[in-house]
């Protein structure tokens, strides 16, 4: 299948890509590891569905720019990559924030508060990322 051909390209320096990229890495993580924990341990089904859909959303994007790293492309990605990778760790990382959030409202729990805070993490660093993109 052949993608939109359109190339966005990003100049970031080495430097502020690790300082986006390490925190982004951290919340994922530490929401996946979350929602993971929270469907084993919690008795309502409910958490674990809702929580699954911006984990969810961010593995397709972490499996998309691992994709496109072996694939060669540092830094220059088709838009459809962009979108299915950054893109969809952003919208996952905000869903996963606002997920967070409103079940600490709720009740809150140091899980509730970990999940919002991954989210958080994920959102910010994977949407500096994005926006760091440019229409070659």
């Amino acid at each position: 299948m052949k993608h939109n051909s359109k190339k966005y390209i990003t100049q970031i320096s080495d430097r502020r890509w690790w300082i986006y990229d390490i925190p982004g890495n951290i919340g994922w993580i530490m929401y996946i590891a979350v929602m993971i924990i929270g469907f084993l341990n919690h008795t309502k089904p409910i958490f674990s569905i809702v929580a699954a859909l911006p984990a969810v959303l961010m593995l397709v994007g972490v499996i998309e720019l691992i994709r496109e790293r072996i694939a060669g492309l540092n830094r220059i990605l088709p838009l459809y990559s962009l979108i299915l990778g950054f893109g969809a760790l952003t919208a996952g990382g905000c869903l996963g924030f606002l997920f967070g959030t409103c079940a600490m409202i709720k009740h809150f729990s140091v899980s509730h508060l970990l999940a919002a805070l991954g989210g958080l993490l994920c959102f910010v660093f994977a949407g500096l990322l994005l926006k760091e993109y440019k229409k070659q």
